[in-house]
């Protein structure tokens, strides 16, 4: 067996955290190098991945000689500009968190970033492979016979604390439809096939961080919402979110409608934070509803608990891992998640925020034109 698949790490936060983890249970893997600026954070990761070696800036790990890949899971807000500093310096396959970008002015240098990286870039979009969701993607076309109607609830619990609390301001996450739901977005695109047209959304800060002073100031990202869009093929998507509904049995539920029936998907939230009174844990399910015969059919979707305790994202991390090192070690072709699905998510988010902002629908085509 040749040696193993050596990574490059970039922010190992709380996220990083769990990329650390779930890479350990991969064959054939190292953590070579990591640059994490945090104290805190370092000390953590280094249990984590105990022969890796710690770099003082982004530029000595990309001279690390022995990577074969690269993961950034830095705050939002450094994202573009760590895969342009990859771009000066060394063009690897990269695995990126979610999301792209944080400002519509920095939609051209992100094209810019396509045109020149050569290595694939794979944008992190978790849900996708969680085992209920991957489910309902897998059946959505069947049991609806097309979908006219796509809703997404999440009702969670509110933001948790990050380092130097960048996650409390729209201008280092982009805000909360960009920073949390872009996953959803992507989900929309996904199970429908199609591209956004328009976007309309209300929200608010109502619950959640009010009370929270930092050097920034006090928080401005929005706790709840509703967002509707419309896509080329027809058929519209709703998402509704709620980041102080944490008592809730399912974070998660995805619903499609077609002619011939309806399927749902239900995803519990992170098993650490269920409490330990009511016992174990609800288990993910998809639920389908034929309009005939009449009768919903319900399959459970257990996942494995050693994935379970290696993140907070339904063993998502884990498989999505799999695919990435797929294309590292030459057996996928291209990314499964593209520059073009993390633009487009971040884009739709972008417009739900502008849509509260200014109470009017936004269309995509007006964010993505030449500025």
């Amino acid at each position: 067996m040749s040696g193993p698949t050596t990574y490059g790490i970039i922010g190992c936060g709380m996220m990083g955290q769990e990329h650390l983890r779930n890479i350990a249970l991969l064959d054939n893997t190292a953590v070579g190098a990591i640059y994490e600026p945090n104290a805190a954070m370092r000390e953590i990761s280094a249990e984590l991945a105990p022969e890796a070696v710690f770099m003082d800036s982004l530029e000595a790990l990309l001279r690390h000689p022995d990577l074969d890949c690269l993961l950034i899971a830095s705050p939002n807000f450094r994202h573009l500009e760590q895969l342009e500093a990859l771009a000066e310096h060394r063009s690897l396959p990269v695995l990126v968190e979610k999301p792209l970008f944080t400002n519509l002015v920095d939609l051209g240098r992100l094209d810019a970033f396509a045109t020149r990286y050569k290595a694939p870039v794979w944008v992190a979009m978790e849900y996708r492979y969680m085992p209920p969701v991957a489910a309902f993607l897998r059946n959505v076309e069947a049991a609806t016979g097309g979908i006219k109607m796509l809703s997404i609830r999440e009702h969670r619990f509110p933001f948790l604390e990050k380092v130097d609390d960048w996650n409390r301001f729209d201008a280092k996450s982009g805000g909360t439809f960009v920073e949390k739901c872009c996953h959803f977005f992507d989900l929309m695109r996904l199970a429908l096939g199609s591209e956004p047209v328009r976007v309309m959304a209300s929200g608010g800060q109502d619950v959640n961080h009010l009370d929270e002073r930092y050097s920034d100031g006090v928080p401005d990202i929005l706790d709840n919402g509703y967002v509707i869009v419309d896509f080329s093929c027809g058929a519209r998507a709703v998402l509704e979110l709620c980041m102080f509904a944490e008592g809730a049995e399912y974070q998660e539920e995805i619903a499609a409608v077609g002619p011939t029936g309806k399927i749902e998907a239900f995803v519990p939230g992170p098993g650490r934070f269920w409490p330990a009174h009511l016992g174990a844990p609800p288990l993910p399910k998809l639920v389908t509803s034929p309009r005939s015969p009449k009768g919903p059919e319900t399959q459970e979707i257990p996942v494995d608990p050693t994935l379970l305790e290696a993140g907070d994202h339904n063993g998502s991390t884990f498989y999505q891992h799999q695919k990435f090192l797929e294309l590292v070690r030459g057996a996928r072709a291209a990314p499964e998640v593209s520059l073009h699905d993390g633009r487009m998510a971040v884009l739709m988010g972008m417009a739900a925020q502008i849509s509260i902002a200014e109470r009017r629908s936004v269309e995509i085509s007006d964010l993505s034109a030449p500025r």
